[in-house]
This record gives structure tokens, C-alpha cells and sequence, in this order.
């Protein structure tokens, strides 16, 4: 492991895809570790499981990541998928507090960001909870257009939408 605030070299980690991996497997490892990943989170723990629908990691696995530790560990992981009208959506990105602030959330936008170009993906965009440091530095990172979406989640829940054309420079 790298010195905490270091950032990520590619020889620190391995970005794997869902697909090289058992769907199941990985997704009860990360459900299980989601107290760890999700520290810190706006979102409550129902809501956190719900993101880890079965879909994402079987059937929509190909555009979901893992970054992986050269020991194995889990470091973080990116849920995504690229809609009918070439919209690349990143469902959700968690990293390891002990990865946070190296770039590795960066690596796996970088990487989704990639795989949605090359199958003709138009933009890329998140969805975040208003006030998400996080969110908002990956997003201004990225040079993500930010727009409020009132009741995007329902009543009174509002949401920013983060939007960036590709391809990425």
C-alpha cells in the first residue's frame, strides 16, 4: 500500500473488470465491506444495498470495475452502464478510506469513461446527493457540467446531475 495522500501509480493497483470475475462473489464481498466503503456516505444503508442490484454485476457487469490492491484487496469499485440513448451512467463509486484522495475513484471514471466511448456513448454522467464533496471534486475533476435536479429522486429529494461529453482529453 502507498503512504496515505499519495497518489495512484498503475503499478499500485489493478483495475479489473466485472466480467474477469464471479458476479456473485464480488458482489457479496463489496456488500459486506459496505460499512467500510461507504463511510461518510449521505446515503442510509438500505439505500446503499439497493445500489448493488444483481443487475449491475451480471448483466451489466461490462462496464463495472474493481481496483484491486497487488495483495488482492479491494481499493474501490465503479457500477455503470451506457443507456439506448448513449448516455454512460455511473451508478456508483465507492472507495476504501484507506484509498481516498489517491485517485483511484479518477482511474475507474477514466476507465468506464473509455469502455463508453468506444461503444458510442455521447456524455457520461452521475448523479449526486447536494452537498457530496466527494461527488462534486470527481465531477470538477472531470470538467462535469453540475445541474440541480429538483425532486430528481423524489419529493423533496433533490439531486445534482454531473454531465461531461466524451471523449475525456
Amino acid at each position: 500500500m502507498t503512504t496515505p495522500g499519495t497518489a495512484v501509480s498503475g503499478t499500485d493497483l489493478r483495475l479489473v473488470g466485472f466480467e474477469e470475475l464471479s458476479a456473485t462473489a464480488l458482489r457479496d464481498r463489496l456488500l459486506a465491506r459496505r460499512s467500510e466503503f461507504w463511510t461518510g456516505s449521505h446515503l442510509d444503508d438500505a439505500t446503499v444495498v439497493g445500489l448493488h442490484d444483481p443487475v449491475f454485476f451480471h448483466q451489466l457487469g461490462g462496464f463495472g470495475a474493481v481496483a484491486m490492491t497487488a495483495h488482492g484487496d479491494d481499493a474501490g469499485y465503479l457500477l455503470g452502464v451506457v443507456s439506448a440513448d448513449r448516455l454512460a451512467v455511473v451508478h456508483a463509486v465507492a472507495v476504501h478510506p484507506s484509498w481516498r484522495g489517491r485517485g483511484v475513484a479518477g482511474l475507474l471514471v477514466g476507465r468506464f469513461a473509455a469502455l463508453s466511448d468506444a461503444v458510442g456513448a455521447r456524455a457520461v454522467q452521475a448523479v449526486a446527493v447536494p452537498g457530496d464533496p466527494a461527488a462534486l471534486a470527481l465531477g470538477a475533476r472531470f470538467g462535469a457540467h453540475v445541474a440541480r435536479s429538483p425532486g430528481h429522486a423524489g419529493p423533496g429529494a433533490d439531486r445534482l446531475l454531473l454531465t461531461r461529453a466524451l471523449p475525456l482529453p
